[in-house]
């Protein structure tokens, strides 16, 4: 009885998984192996960036590594295959069979139901790699069965002209287009498969550029030489991954939230007394103690005493979506763009518990593995800009979330204490939040409790 060998072996397609909620594409930053490699069920076998995290992939069976579809760098979309895995003893070969070769009296296969996302239209096959830019698509691709379908996603019967299709975007830029009077028609696609962006609708409203006004001519004794540019003195980086999302997202909010931000300077100087007090405290040994810490927890406290501004905007259903809990966001900036983990059930945990969530949120961040599971769900925001030195800022609210605060640099500044002129630790916090839900008696209460606890932290114990 004969061994099979590798090249006998059925060959099995590893495709690219949604990694996150409803991501539809990522990039591959590392391949951990080599065709002829030797894979084991569960074995991590590259790294792939999504529009939310760095992620690793493992493997789900045993074999050896037959081919790399994509190298280091490539984006590629959901449901596409990465890697072909030849398994030995066992497992079926890739489901997909190949193609038969076409026929010219071949006739057309009826068509399968296909599931739609709304906004999307039909998918192709999620094994088949998209046509790279600048190369032909023969005419013969587009069988009678697709056009089936496209005719029947048109609302018109097979065999009628299509006269019009339309375009493909997602709910949210319909939207977007409708409330800037844009036609989608008349709108250049730039996201995958023809998919409209909300860049793409802004970038259809913006104004054209202005002719120049006719000069008169220079004599060529006076006139200047041409500008040459060294393109080596700039660096173009694509914009993709986290970034390209943390950009989408901040765009939407803010041209989809009234934002309202408002302002308070406070003497904090007992609190950099408690931070202190408490890094010498033997139930925060081994804990990160810092002034975001009481920050956090004063947020906390304020959040309690007025539960109305953790909430969200739903749209769709015109409600309001009051939260029972606080899922902390913190913004956290990385090599790869900003990202906002959170802390789940913030408010249930003790001032210890809420120092270790803290610690390993940003250790985490830091190295690059925060999952996308860490930055969903999240209610409401702190973002430090003063760890740059920065008195204060107009944070722009996390989709979703009804308010952020933002907290400034702390720094000695000369300030009226007790009818004196004294240097105190002071600093400047700013509260953003939507102003369809959070009017402004609401956010000012918020941020007036917020600066009251650090002025005095022994509210953390009267007021919790």
């Amino acid at each position: 009885m004969t061994t099979m060998t590798e090249a006998e072996a059925p060959v099995r397609e590893f495709k690219m998984p949604d990694v996150g909620e409803g991501l539809t594409e990522a990039e591959i930053l590392k391949w951990y192996v080599q065709p002829g490699d030797t894979v084991t069920d569960g074995q991590v076998v590259c790294e792939v960036e999504t529009a939310k995290a760095a992620v690793e992939l493992p493997i789900p069976y045993d074999g050896v590594v037959h081919e790399l579809r994509f190298p280091e760098g490539t984006t590629v979309a959901v449901g596409t295959s990465i890697i072909a895995v030849s398994v030995a003893g066992g497992g079926a070969p890739e489901e997909t069979p190949a193609a038969p070769p076409v026929q010219e009296e071949a006739k057309p296969a009826a068509p399968a139901r296909t599931p739609v996302l709304v906004g999307y239209g039909v998918s192709t096959s999620a094994t088949k790699r998209r046509p790279r830019k600048g190369a032909e698509i023969p005419a013969q691709e587009a069988s009678a069965a697709t056009a089936a379908v496209q005719a029947e996603l048109n609302g018109r019967a097979t065999g009628t002209a299509v006269v019009e299709q339309r375009p493909l975007a997602k709910p949210p830029v319909r939207k977007l287009a409708k409330d800037l009077g844009v036609d989608l028609a008349t709108v250049t696609p730039s996201g995958p498969d023809g998919i409209i962006t909300r860049e793409d609708v802004h970038a259809a409203v913006a104004p054209a550029p202005a002719p120049a006004p006719a000069q008169a001519p220079v004599p060529a004794a006076l006139s200047a030489p041409s500008a040459t540019y060294d393109t080596t003195r700039e660096t173009r980086i694509p914009v993709k991954g986290v970034r390209r999302a943390t950009a989408a997202a901040m765009v939407g909010s803010a041209f989809t939230a009234p934002h309202v931000t408002e302002f308070v300077t406070v003497d904090v100087t007992r609190t950099m007394k408690l931070v202190e007090e408490l890094k010498q405290d033997k139930e925060m040994q081994g804990r990160r103690v810092n002034p975001l810490l009481l920050i956090a927890k004063a947020l906390l406290v304020a959040i309690k005493r007025n539960p109305d501004i953790n909430a969200s905007w739903d749209d769709a259903a015109q409600e309001i979506v009051l939260k029972h809990y606080v899922n902390l966001g913190i913004a956290a900036a990385t090599p790869r763009g900003l990202i906002v983990p959170n802390i789940k059930d913030a408010h249930a945990k003790t001032l210890p518990q809420l120092a270790d969530s803290l610690g390993e949120l940003v250790s985490t961040a830091r190295d690059g593995k925060t999952s996308p599971a860490a930055m969903q769900g999240g209610t409401v925001t702190i973002t430090n800009v003063g760890v740059f030195g920065i008195d204060t800022g107009t944070p722009i609210l996390n989709p979703g979330e009804s308010a952020i605060l933002a907290i400034g640099t702390i720094k000695l500044q000369p300030w009226v204490h007790k009818g004196k002129v004294k240097p105190r630790q002071v600093t400047t916090l700013a509260l953003s939040f939507d102003h369809r839900l959070v009017d402004g008696e609401l956010g000012s209460k918020v941020l007036a409790d917020v600066a009251a606890i650090l002025e005095q932290p022994k509210r953390l114990i009267t007021w919790a």
